[in-house]
């Protein structure tokens, strides 16, 4: 068996078996294939595609190119949220909180934000002192002492992973729906959860730009998790606009403990309380979503899943007083407003163009060992739907710099205002 024939192999068509995409994977991880023979590989994946069990064999071939975690020790269903990335998406922070509040233990490995996409372990590094780099052995204590711990991810883990998706960010192959399912999956099955919620992005600042698309991905990989005897819920959300009101680190913890303080914006709020039903619904804490929505809103209205969010920043040796006192975060020297040229109601906000705003402020990184900022960022003040008045402040620059005209008219062209009403969507479709 050799990499040529089976490059040859997936170029024209044809389906590979699991010898052959074992070979591949563990070749690669072993450093015995060479990237110009991979990036090969992985431009036929992209132009010819994948069934859904050449998926299912390439998901198992880089879930067994490392360790696997064992939870089998913490008692109790253990759950894991992802999303596929989007701007503004501070879930986990509000989500995990309120879940583990119930007693549903929550197992969460996350990464840095990458390109105009915010990262989890970035947001949470805002808290001074907050420890994203756990061993799995603190890991698994931490979930069984207070039932949830939120980390950055091990090397151990699907280590084939991280190999392939820094070779297709530079190969033009990351928009593949395979690959994605692949990379996801294997990094969530060697986590070691029993039930995963999948929070897939659609629209302009996501991967997915179609309905379609995000569904075939969504689909494929609750099947994936199927073929692994997991629970897997995914959610179809919008991502055209901005998901709350914040974009930026310091910004979107705030946003996070205003939300579980019960003062978080409506779209925001309402994707953390449906993606916490699903989990609930799905550990058997209740028997339906309405349900579980209720229980949700009612750990946020009794100040238990802030105080389990204060627990975790705790217990991960930061300040839980940033917490109770989110004046405490370190802002911006420089606000600058940006204000409506014309009247008229908010059709859109470009979800891409405000993502890259932002991280031309320094919110975010274009390469992973970029230095982020986190006090920079993008406050919108009018949402999709929201009628404006020529003048009307849009949104706010956090900057550390006094002249920002061109984040300025990105902003501004962001803005899509007409003169008929608009009433935006945010669940577009759940996928069991």
């Amino acid at each position: 068996m050799n990499a040529i024939d089976i490059i040859a192999k997936k170029r024209d068509g044809l389906k590979l078996n699991k010898d052959e995409i074992d070979f591949m994977i563990n070749s690669y991880t072993n450093g015995d294939i060479p990237d110009y023979q991979m990036s090969a590989f992985l431009m036929a994946i992209y132009l010819n595609g994948m069934d859904d069990y050449e998926s299912f064999l390439l998901t198992d071939s880089m879930l067994k190119s490392g360790d696997v975690l064992d939870l089998s020790m913490i008692d109790g269903i253990k759950v894991d949220k992802h999303s596929t990335g989007g701007v503004g998406d501070k879930t986990t922070l509000v989500v995990g909180p309120i879940v583990a509040s119930l007693g549903i233990k929550v197992a969460k490995m996350s990464g840095r934000g990458l390109g105009h996409t915010g990262g989890t372990i970035d947001k949470l590094e805002s808290i001074p002192g907050y420890n994203v780099n756990l061993s799995e052995d603190e890991f698994i204590k931490q979930i069984e002492k207070i039932g949830i711990a939120i980390i950055g991810p091990t090397k151990s883990l699907a280590p084939a992973d991280k190999k392939l998706y820094a070779l297709r960010d530079v190969t033009a192959t990351v928009s593949s729906i395979p690959l994605i399912a692949s990379s996801i999956m294997s990094k969530k099955l060697a986590a070691g959860t029993d039930v995963i919620v999948l929070d897939v992005k659609v629209g302009s600042g996501a991967f997915m730009k179609t309905i379609d698309d995000a569904k075939k991905l969504a689909e494929l990989m609750v099947s994936i998790g199927k073929s692994f005897n997991k629970k897997v819920i995914a959610m179809l959300t919008d991502m055209n606009d901005p998901l709350g009101l914040a974009i930026g680190n310091n910004l979107e913890v705030i946003e996070a403990i205003n939300t579980l303080n019960g003062k978080g914006p409506k779209d925001f709020t309402d994707l953390c309380l449906l993606a916490s039903a699903e989990l609930i619904v799905a550990a058997g804490y209740a028997k339906t979503v309405e349900d579980a929505t209720k229980l949700a809103k009612k750990q946020i209205d009794n100040k238990k899943a802030l105080d389990k969010f204060a627990e975790l920043v705790k217990y991960q040796y930061g300040d839980p007083s940033y917490v109770y006192e989110p004046k405490k975060f370190a802002s911006a020297p420089f606000i600058i407003p940006i204000k409506a040229s014309k009247s008229g109601y908010i059709h859109k906000i470009d979800a891409l163009t405000i993502g890259n705003a932002s991280m031309r402020l320094g919110a975010g990184r274009l390469k992973l060992d970029d230095k982020i900022n986190h006090r920079v960022g993008i406050l919108l003040n009018k949402k999709s739907g929201d009628y404006v008045k020529e003048g009307d402040i849009l949104a706010y620059i956090h900057s550390v710099k006094e002249d920002n005209l061109e984040i300025e008219e990105m902003i501004k062209k962001a803005y899509l205002i007409d003169e008929s009403k608009y009433s935006p969507r945010l669940i577009l479709d759940v996928i069991k």
